[in-house]
């Protein structure tokens, strides 16, 4: 699809602290992209720049094509959840359609016959779900979400992310969704763009996020990661033996060309880690088992490697897991 809203070598200075690095991304007409990262890491800078409240020291960002600084935040086909009071009165919207569109919108976020019902008489969430509507009755082109469900229990913040994902795809309207929730970001996002100290690490969909991190610092962001610090010994083919502290190890199915001596770092998802009581050739990395961790639908394996290295090991179940104390 046609970009809807696009960043070209946007950067944000506040005196000496440089917030946002050289970002560059295309937002796709009717996408779901969430800005991921930890705190302070310009994802809320990057939001309020997109929606003309902040502007970038250097670089464009456009919406449908036109610069955002062209125009004031009112004027702009796009909402926030705190930028609500330019709503339907006020644009002059007649009375009728006015009636028709907040009914609509009310069955939308499942508050059907809640009109006359007070704020102060309803729960967290339908207050969230009123906002939401407040956000959506203006037909925006470009909703931006900062934290909106930062507030709410755990329960509820599930629901709500699947109502929100449901409201999103039937509408078509491009969500930038801000949040540093992995889980939530993985749930419900089109595309995900991490971000870290400014800097742009990935931009790309939940399943390679997880499955293709880029870089060191995505791998051990998203989720939970074994990361080794290793050396390449050799390469035979798709395969390359590495060297770490604790010994030698095998990565196969590269594509690309290593040369011995080069340094490298191995990630490998808990619940892929496999372990053996037997020797397995081109595998030299011997561990005991620290302790087992119950979390209910995971059985969390701690192993200390001889360097003090925790490695993790996630399980289903504890059929065959090997003991506490067990090299």
């Amino acid at each position: 699809s046609k970009p809807i809203v696009s960043l070209v070598n946007v950067e944000k200075w506040y005196g000496t602290n440089h917030v946002v690095k050289n970002m560059n991304i295309n937002i796709a007409e009717g996408e779901f992209l969430t800005l991921l990262g930890p705190s302070g890491c310009g994802k809320t800078t990057t939001l309020r720049m997109i929606s003309g409240f902040e502007l970038p020291t250097s670089g464009v960002i456009k919406v449908q094509g036109e610069s955002v600084e062209k125009k004031e935040p009112y004027q702009r086909d796009m909402n926030v959840f705190d930028n609500v009071a330019y709503g339907l009165k006020v644009k002059k919207v007649p009375k009728a359609e006015i009636k028709e569109r907040v009914t609509e919108m009310l069955k939308l976020v499942q508050l059907e016959g809640f009109g006359k019902r007070r704020i102060t008489q309803m729960s967290g969430g339908q207050k969230q779900r009123v906002a939401i509507a407040r956000a959506l009755i203006n037909r925006p082109k470009v909703l931006l979400l900062d934290e909106p469900l930062g507030a709410l229990d755990l329960k509820l913040r599930k629901q709500m992310q699947i109502e929100l994902k449901r409201l999103q795809r039937k509408l078509g309207i491009t969500f930038v969704y801000v949040t540093h929730d992995q889980e939530e970001a993985l749930t419900m996002s089109d595309r995900i763009a991490i971000i870290n100290q400014g800097v742009l690490e990935q931009v790309d969909t939940a399943f390679d996020i997880y499955e293709h991190p880029k870089t060191r610092f995505v791998a051990g962001f998203i989720g939970e990661s074994n990361i080794f610090d290793a050396v390449v010994i050799s390469q035979d083919g798709d395969t390359v033996t590495v060297g770490t502290e604790v010994g030698k190890a095998q990565a196969s199915g590269f594509t690309g060309e290593l040369a011995a001596g080069t340094a490298v770092s191995v990630s490998v998802r808990p619940e892929n880690m496999l372990y053996s009581r037997e020797r397995v050739e081109g595998f030299h990395i011997k561990g005991v088992v620290k302790e087992h961790i119950y979390v209910g639908n995971l059985i969390k394996t701690i192993v200390l490697l001889n360097d003090g290295t925790e490695v993790k090991i996630n399980r289903f179940s504890m059929d065959d897991l090997p003991k506490e104390g067990e090299m």
